[in-house]
């Protein structure tokens, strides 16, 4: 087949996480497609090494030649976090698109290796840790970008200072705790990409959040037959994992003047933020709090990245 002609992500290096599934299995296809480069991070390798795949042969059907790179970690791991930041920096010259697209919904609270609730750990600190780590990479790349799969689950919640540990949201029993607890990390994404895009000012980083929609996905299918039995009655209506990924993928590529840095999209277009994100001094103090939740995290003894 014939090399394509160059296009906005061709020979990009896009760093995504999520890659196995979802939307992020339809993105890591679409964007090697279009000539990008990709490093994906994937708690489980051989999943990773099929979503590689996947991307390969969408680049050879476009008609490019692409480098797709599997690490394995688990995001909730702040030490695997700062493994595979460091494995970026070491193998990377730079970094022109931060995908931070890994997330999950845990009807339970569960605990990390580092003592966090898993859903903030896994959906708030790992995109927040992974970014700040390869900001200087970034920097040195730009222009660049970061986007984070955020959520109109959002709507309604509030950045929970006074429960990060989870346990006021869990307590009890009524039903839909694990969602709320989403919904409260999916503000946290949007919050953090705001204030990302004020302290990046001038370095040349822009930071964008989306929400896919209702897609269908294997998403919360880890939380019993009450979870298992409503995704399937939403399932008709869901859209497919392509059409999640669409806003996802258009925002790696739009010319960066044509978009708000620091904006929530959705369907292409900047969408209203949550109430929740505009309250007064909340990205400030979400970022300090989170440097402080990170701080501690050193890596620990373990098979280094391969």
């Amino acid at each position: 087949m014939p090399a394509a002609p160059p296009g906005p992500l061709d020979g990009k290096q896009v760093v995504l996480t999520g890659a196995t599934n979802g939307i992020g299995l339809a993105a890591i296809g679409q964007l090697a497609a279009r000539g990008a480069n990709i490093a994906l991070v994937a708690r489980d390798r051989e999943r990773g090494e099929a979503a590689a795949r996947r991307a390969r042969e969408a680049a050879r059907a476009g008609g490019h030649h692409v480098v797709v790179d599997v690490v394995a970690g688990d995001l909730s791991s702040q030490a695997d976090v700062r493994r595979f930041a460091s494995w970026v920096v070491a193998h990377y010259p730079k970094v022109d698109i931060l995908i931070n697209n890994a997330g999950a919904n845990y009807s339970r609270r569960r605990v990390t290796s580092d003592g966090i609730e898993m859903t903030w750990a896994l959906n708030h600190l790992a995109p927040f840790l992974l970014t700040t780590l390869l900001l200087d990479r970034m920097g040195g790349s730009a222009p660049s970008r970061v986007i984070t799969t955020a959520s109109d689950a959002s709507r309604g919640a509030h950045i929970p200072f006074d429960d990060l540990d989870g346990t006021k949201v869990y307590s009890g029993f009524a039903p839909g705790k694990g969602f709320r607890r989403y919904g409260q990390t999916k503000l946290a994404n949007i919050v953090f990409t705001m204030e990302l895009a004020r302290r990046a000012k001038g370095t040349g980083v822009r930071a964008y959040s989306f929400h896919p929609g209702l897609v269908a996905t294997g998403f919360n299918h880890n939380n019993g037959l009450v979870a298992e039995a409503a995704m399937a009655v939403i399932k008709p209506f869901a859209r497919r994992p392509d059409e999640g990924a669409d806003t996802l993928v258009w925002l790696a590529e739009v010319p960066l003047p044509e978009v708000a840095n620091g904006g929530y999209f959705f369907d292409r277009r900047e969408h209203q933020a949550p109430a929740g994100a505009k309250e007064r001094e909340v990205g400030p103090r979400l970022w300090e709090i989170s440097e402080n939740q990170v701080k501690g995290s050193e890596l620990s003894a373990g098979p280094e990245f391969s």
